[in-house]
């Protein structure tokens, strides 16, 4: 049994904020809500002498711990002397995303043509290193590519932060100090080992690394040395970004062989409460129950496939895998793992999404999903706490609720079916 792996983004885990596309941030949660913030609002972070005195003194404090903790006192001196205290990182990671875009808009830029032909031109580059790595890990070249471009745009930005200054920033403020400590203690763990230096280790202001997004300890568990120097380097080293990325995948589960998924038809009729990750069927079951690809081929052979539907019934359907689940892994946001399994097709050639996206409608704010969660509760449609979330709870009373006034059960929702619930 593999055990439970460490995401590399910090987006599940810090403040909801991903590194794909590079020019801007993303809203996606941990429960596999489809949308993408396109705007922040930051509230300013503390910048007071007192506060820098203050982090001096916490960075003092941390220095004897992580001293007992094992950290040689050299690494400390390398990693600590100097620190800063980074105002700018408060005021990210307290930004809360709140205007939001569909995943159609997404995709329109995740998978862009220009972000294809950049990776077919990667892949063409460095293609020995990544059918090496394909050989070795079971994961196909332009998934490993795929996963890269929508990363950091194939290192095109990876971040400017210090992750020392980052994560102990973070450490300092408190809100997630535990977590952050963990991480600061884990870049510690990698400068003590070799693989690169303080001032290398650069990224995003949540503390995620280099080509790949690691994390600190996702680094110290998955990241391989790919070009048998003696260093683990995904800030400078190909070989070592596409090993880190394969291996990683394989102990998330990847199934060498095996698709990620396929857009499919479903049948008139067919029962939209089926349409969630945790129901799984194998592809013999689906295709009883009407399911068809849109050739008519058969469909892959899929031992424990789900069919999501990211944008209700009037969107495109697709059937997805282990492998799916895998990239989920990797970054928890079903928008996150289709957009690298489209990259992934359409680099390698092949076709990508074909049914169209609903575009005509308005997506909801977060602040009209948790409205769409209180009516839902106050109408019997239980849906738990109101988050702003489009989770598994919400989608569930939301079909409940569409069931009761005679329109597709899909849990999909949209600003007609708010106005509904206003009514």
């Amino acid at each position: 049994m593999k055990r439970m792996l460490t995401p590399p983004l910090l987006l599940a885990l810090l403040a909801g904020c991903q590194a794909a596309p590079p020019s801007e941030a993303q809203a996606q949660t941990p429960d596999g809500a489809t949308m993408a913030a396109v705007a922040e609002t930051a509230q300013p972070a503390d910048t007071a002498p007192a506060a820098v005195a203050n982090f001096q003194g916490w960075l003092s404090r941390f220095r004897r711990e992580a001293r007992a903790e094992g950290i040689a006192e050299a690494t400390l001196a390398q990693a600590l002397d100097g620190l800063r205290y980074r105002p700018r990182v408060i005021e990210l990671d307290r930004s809360q995303p709140e205007f939001v875009r569909p995943i159609w808009q997404y995709l329109d830029s995740a998978v862009s043509s220009t972000r294809v032909s950049n990776g077919q031109a990667r892949l063409a580059e460095h293609r020995d290193t990544a059918r090496e790595m394909e050989r070795r890990y079971g994961v196909p070249a332009e998934v490993i590519v795929a996963i890269w471009g929508i990363e950091s745009n194939y290192g095109g930005n990876f971040g400017d932060f210090s992750t020392l200054e980052a994560l102990a920033t973070l450490a300092f403020e408190g809100r997630r100090s535990d977590f952050a400590r963990t991480e600061l203690l884990a870049a510690l763990r990698i400068l003590e080992a070799g693989d690169i230096s303080p001032e290398r280790m650069i990224g995003s202001w949540a503390g995620a690394m280099g080509h790949t997004q690691f994390i600190p300890s996702s680094f110290v568990a998955y990241a391989v040395d790919g070009d048998g120097d003696g260093r683990r380097d995904i800030w400078g080293s190909i070989p070592d970004v596409m090993a880190s990325t394969a291996h990683y995948l394989d102990r998330a589960g990847w199934q060498a062989g095996e698709p990620w998924g396929v857009e499919v038809r479903l049948p008139e009729g067919f029962d939209y409460a089926r349409t969630e990750l945790s129901h799984r069927l194998s592809s013999a079951e689906w295709a009883e129950q009407g399911v068809r690809t849109l050739s008519g081929e058969p469909l892959p052979e899929f031992g424990a496939a789900s069919v999501i539907v990211p944008a209700g019934a009037e969107g495109p359907a697709f059937l997805v895998g282990r492998n799916f689940r895998a990239i989920l892994r990797y970054n928890n946001a079903t928008s996150y793992a289709l957009a690298v399994g489209v990259l992934s097709d359409e680099i390698a050639g092949r076709e990508g999404v074909v049914q169209a996206w609903p575009r005509e409608q308005q997506p909801l704010s977060r602040g009209q999903v948790r409205e769409m969660q209180r009516l839902l509760n106050e109408r019997g449609f239980e849906v738990g706490a109101p988050d702003g979330i489009m989770g598994p709870n919400t989608r569930r009373g939301l079909r409940a609720f569409q069931g009761a006034i005679g329109v597709t059960p899909d849990g999909f929702a949209t600003l007609t079916l708010l106005q509904r619930l206003r009514r």
